[in-house]
């Protein structure tokens, strides 16, 4: 029985490895006569990868979801400070009279177990929908933080600055959205665009960057989309505002418009052979002229 269960776990860990292998992964560089005998199970694990239905949430269901996760976080107090442990209980466990001291590899497996349930946990958040839910928090919603903590976690596993680039604008298109929805909360939404500034800076200065760094346009290209649209909806914020909102609101305009200009000025050098950039400010690099005689 102990030598099927040792097969049983060695034929397992070889279709992952060659699973793995046939989806892109790294290569292992070894054979196995398990090999043979697991060609045609991989083969139907990766047309079952390549044919995975798109999954997409209906409108009721994140509704639906949005409100009991809302409920259930007033009720349960979530986002409140946890009380402070009291000095009897802090005396008790470093007491002098404590005759069962928990040993230490006791405290590793606890500590273990609670990260593996704290995993489990988070896995069970992310497939229930939570992060669906909160696409349409604002500030001040119980689900904000979710919605925000998902943004890092994409920043966080986006490699290029080409693509941390783009992904802060569509965080700053967000954040315009959100402003839209915050009516009656002025400080609400002047705290939502200086986000959305901080994140159209974050946004144009990697692409600059990375169009100075490769002397391509294509970077310089989407910073122009990006602020033909944004420049449009940012206007119609304005509206029936207040005094306040509207010159808050042409800061964030008069960002969109140096932002273009930087853009243009990037394209231009590199045009005439990317002269040494005079340095770099919040927007990327600032473009030396070009030389009178191109």
């Amino acid at each position: 029985m102990n030598s099927d269960l040792f097969v049983s776990r060695r034929r397992a860990r070889r279709f992952a490895q060659l699973l793995d292998e046939a989806n892109g992964g790294r290569r292992h560089h070894v054979r196995s006569r398990l090999d043979e005998k697991l060609t045609d199970l991989v083969a139907v694990g990766h047309q079952l990868g390549d044919t995975a239905p798109t999954v997409e949430v209906s409108a009721e269901f994140r509704t639906g979801l949005r409100a009991m996760l809302l409920a259930t976080a007033e009720r349960e107090g979530l986002g409140r400070p946890a009380p402070a442990a009291t000095t009897d209980q802090t005396e008790d466990r470093q007491g002098p009279n404590r005759s069962f001291p928990l040993p230490a590899v006791t405290a590793r497996r606890v500590r273990a177990r609670g990260a593996i349930l704290i995993g489990v946990a988070t896995g069970a958040v992310a497939l229930s929908g939570i992060s669906a839910a909160s696409e349409n928090a604002v500030p001040g919603d119980a689900l904000y933080g979710m919605k925000r903590s998902t943004e890092r976690a994409q920043l966080a596993l986006t490699g290029s600055d080409h693509s941390r680039g783009q992904l802060f604008l569509d965080f700053a298109r967000t954040r315009l959205s959100e402003a839209a929805q915050l009516r009656d909360d002025r400080a609400g939404y002047s705290g939502v665009l200086d986000d959305m500034d901080a994140d159209t800076r974050q946004g144009v200065r990697l692409l600059t960057t990375a169009a100075v760094q490769a002397s391509d346009r294509t970077a310089l290209d989407v910073v122009d989309a990006f602020v033909s649209a944004q420049r449009t909806a940012v206007s119609e914020l304005v509206g029936d505002r207040p005094r306040a909102d509207h010159e808050r609101t042409e800061h964030s305009l008069i960002l969109l418009d140096d932002a273009l200009a930087r853009s243009g000025a990037l394209r231009a050098a590199i045009d005439c052979g990317l002269p040494a950039p005079n340095g770099s400010d919040a927007l990327g690099p600032t473009p030396a002229s070009c030389p009178a005689n191109r």
